[in-house]
């Protein structure tokens, strides 16, 4: 298994859990983001850069995942991207998205995209917390045991 993470966004929190999995599990990794950012040394971690643009850390990660691979993303079109390759998609506050939530999320997500289009005024989501690096650290923790 390989490990993708979308370096876009990634919450600073989280760098030290995941790479304490990385070196624990010799995992490889790859980091693909449009700027430059460091997990930490490691020498099972490629760190990509991509050109500027919206979606291009998502189109190589797509283009590179592999069956039974996982993704670090809270990116949802890119989570249900790589669901549809038969790879896994976790996201930052440890949700695990599956073919049977995926189109839930997306849904959902798709709905408030118009809302908000419509002129609406929405929250956003709520602060990234200590809490929701725990419940990710204990996902994370949870899917290497099962597939690792």
């Amino acid at each position: 298994m390989t490990l993708y993470i979308d370096g876009d966004a990634f919450p600073n929190l989280l760098k030290p859990i995941v790479l304490r999995s990385i070196e624990r599990l010799s995992l490889p990794t790859y980091v693909v983001s449009n700027k430059r950012i460091t997990l930490g040394n490691s020498h099972h971690i490629t760190y990509i850069i991509v050109e500027e643009g919206a979606d291009e850390a998502d189109h190589r990660i797509v283009e590179m995942v592999r069956e039974g691979d996982l993704v670090i993303t809270a990116d949802i079109p890119l989570a249900d991207r790589v669901i549809a390759k038969k790879a896994h998609a976790i996201d930052h506050r440890g949700e695990l998205y599956s073919v049977d939530n995926i189109k839930q999320y997306l849904a959902m997500r798709n709905l408030m995209e118009k809302i908000r289009e419509s002129g609406e005024v929405t929250k956003g989501p709520k602060p990234f917390s200590q809490k929701d690096a725990h419940e990710f650290a204990n996902q994370l923790h949870r899917f290497l045991t099962k597939h690792h």
